[in-house]
C-alpha cells in the first residue's frame, strides 16, 4: 500500500515510552513531519499485530526493547499538498511503553531521539498530530 497519496488511511502506531519523568522523542527523518520532534512508531505491517509493530518500529528507530502496557489514545493524521490533495492519512494508535533494555539509538527513519523532560517537551518543534496529543495528555503522563 502506498503510504503518500493513499487509497486508504494506512493504520500506525505510536509509542508513549517514560523513563524517569522523561518521555523519549525522535525527529523525524521521513515525510509526513520530517525534521519535527515525535514518538516512536511507523506503519503496521499486514498480518502484524499492534504490540508486535510497536515492539519493531521501536527496536528499529531507537535500538530499544519495549513492552506494550496499554491503549492512550487514537489519533487520525490528514495531511493535505498545496493542491488540497490528501497527501498523507494515518490512523494511529498511541500506545503506552515500557521500557524493558537497550542502548537509545537513533536509526532507520529517526534523524536524532532523545529521552525529553515532561516539562520541556513542548518547546520542542513537534510534530502537529504529537502536540495536540501531548497537550491533552500531558497531565496523566505527569501522574504515570
Amino acid at each position: 500500500m502506498r503510504r503518500e497519496y493513499p487509497s486508504q488511511p494506512v493504520v500506525g502506531v505510536a509509542a508513549i515510552i517514560l523513563n524517569r519523568g522523561k518521555v523519549l522523542l525522535v525527529k523525524r527523518g521521513v515525510e509526513p513531519g520530517k525534521g519535527r520532534w515525535s514518538i516512536p512508531g511507523g506503519a503496521v505491517e499486514l498480518g502484524e499485530g499492534l504490540h508486535g509493530a510497536l515492539k519493531r518500529e521501536v527496536g528499529e528507530e531507537c535500538g530499544l526493547d519495549v513492552e506494550v502496557d496499554r491503549l492512550m489514545d487514537v489519533v487520525e493524521n490528514l495531511v493535505p499538498d498545496e493542491r488540497g490533495l490528501l497527501r498523507f492519512h494515518y490512523v494511529v494508535v498511541y500506545l503506552l511503553a515500557r521500557l524493558r533494555g537497550g542502548t537509545l539509538k537513533p536509526a532507520d527513519d529517526a534523524a536524532d531521539a532523545r529521552w525529553v523532560p515532561l516539562d520541556q517537551v513542548e518547546a520542542y518543534d513537534l510534530t502537529k498530530a504529537f502536540r495536540s496529543f501531548f497537550e491533552k495528555r500531558k497531565g496523566e503522563l505527569k501522574n504515570l
